[in-house]
């Protein structure tokens, strides 16, 4: 069953009042319940700007030609309001951007409530939450630490916790290894198997990194704002977890 149906997805941006760049020129998209996918393609091809539709950051555009339609689990969300995208946001997606987002000033956890505060949840069910979240990403004795007492990686994995923690039906990543070195690119990959496999979320990466398109179920691939290839992989390998980011065990 597709989570994720866009068609006649379209989006351009007005860079001055004769300068525009189009994003996005009429993209159909069809992503399953349960799948990992990359989406993939070099700079300016557009996946970036896919993705913040597909996580409804971004409306697509209603102009020149027939009208864009963006469904989850059957609903078309291409036209909300504002507050209705916000709360399928908080409640139902998750994000992973590549410079990881995170408050410099707030610890591990409490960067991990933020996403619950977000959603409106509060007190000890947050809390509890929030450590669960942090103990999947192996993380849960660095909870006190601010960012800058972490490492690159282990920063990764707070904004991973941070995605996880409302249990969401999906998450996007934006380049969530381009500013990893490759044992911390593949302990985050496995992060992402290991919740995908174990828990049924659904996971959308945009990347230009080819390792992580092997990783995945499916690739997408885009140039010039559309969608050249979507076919399905075979034989995609089971990524081992690392042992430092195993789940916490009480």
């Amino acid at each position: 069953m597709a989570l994720l149906e866009g068609s006649n997805l379209r989006k351009t941006y007005r860079l001055s009042k004769r300068n525009t760049v189009e994003a996005l020129k009429g993209v159909e998209i069809s992503i399953e319940a349960g799948e990992m996918v990359a989406i993939m393609g070099p700079s300016g091809s557009g996946k970036s700007t896919l993705m913040h539709i597909l996580g409804l950051l971004h409306t697509p555009d209603p102009n020149h030609g027939p009208a864009p339609e963006l469904r989850l689990a059957g609903e078309n969300v291409a036209s909300l309001s504002d507050n209705a995208r916000t709360r399928i946001r908080a409640r139902r997606m998750g994000f992973v951007f590549q410079d990881f987002n995170l408050v410099p000033t707030l610890t591990a956890l409490e960067n991990v409530l933020l996403a619950c505060e977000y959603a409106g949840i509060k007190g000890k069910v947050a809390r509890d939450a929030a450590i669960e979240a942090l103990g999947l990403v192996g993380l849960a004795d660095r909870a006190d630490h601010k960012p800058s007492e972490l490492s690159g990686g282990e920063q990764q994995r707070v904004a991973i916790a941070r995605a996880l923690v409302n249990k969401p039906e999906i998450i996007l990543a934006d380049e969530p290894t381009g500013n990893l070195d490759s044992d911390r690119s593949t302990e985050v990959l496995a992060l992402f198997r290991q919740f995908n496999r174990e828990h049924g979320q659904t996971i959308v990466l945009v990347t230009h990194d080819s390792e992580v398109g092997e990783a995945c179920d499916r690739v997408v691939k885009m140039r010039d704002g559309r969608i050249r290839d979507s076919g399905l992989r075979t034989g995609t390998p089971v990524m081992a977890v690392p042992a430092a980011t195993a789940p916490a065990t009480a």
